[in-house]
């Protein structure tokens, strides 16, 4: 029995840009610096405190030390806010250079499709299409002309009496010949029960 080898698939493209790695580098150093500058900020904070202890202790050259320390950290935070200024706006510029880039790919394919568009249609078939266009607006308004030009006045009078006649077609009859039977009836009736009364002798 054979041995089969399968293909082996291939590994899936990764959408991971150059400058994608470039941001994600650049905003993890942001964070590290702003990591630095708390733990400065608290140790300014700390040796400030320690500083006043000394002086209230009479250890004026201890003070005075810490607090060059003191300087030299102020002058290390201004450096971090300069850094991380600098930081943000090469993560912007980044960000948005990707975005224009985008831009530019969809009006790229924007342009294809309108390229490929025009060249289905030409002008000459969009004139000639507005020719016919034209001709069949003026046949209609010719045909309907002709058609109000014979609605004169003698034929909108046939019209109306022809739908009068519909009209009255559409009207139940009236069963007159059966009224007539009833009311001779009736007639009669009165004139028999009339005959049947006796006169009294004076």
């Amino acid at each position: 029995m054979g041995i089969s080898f399968g293909k082996k698939k291939s590994a899936p493209t990764s959408r991971v840009t150059e400058q994608d790695k470039a941001i994600l580098q650049l905003k993890q150093m942001r964070d590290k610096l702003k990591q630095y500058r708390n733990k400065i900020e608290t140790k300014l904070v700390n040796e400030r405190e320690i500083a006043k202890e000394l002086v209230k202790s009479g250890k004026l050259d201890k003070a005075k030390l810490l607090l060059k320390k003191k300087r030299f950290y102020e002058n290390n935070i201004a450096k971090t806010d300069q850094s991380l200024d600098n930081l943000d706006q090469m993560i912007t510029n980044l960000e948005y250079t990707q975005i224009e880039h985008k831009v530019v790919e969809c009006l790229k394919v924007g342009n294809e499709s309108l390229k490929n568009l025009h060249e289905m249609l030409t002008i000459d078939q969009i004139e000639d299409i507005m020719d016919d266009t034209k001709e069949a607006i003026e046949h209609q308004r010719q045909i309907d002309e002709l058609l109000g030009n014979q609605l004169n006045e003698e034929s909108l009078d046939e019209i109306n009496q022809e739908l009068e006649e519909i009209i009255a077609s559409s009207m139940p009859e009236v069963p007159t010949h059966e009224i007539n039977q009833k009311v001779k009836e009736k007639v009669k009736e009165k004139e028999t029960s009339r005959a049947r009364v006796p006169v009294m002798a004076d």
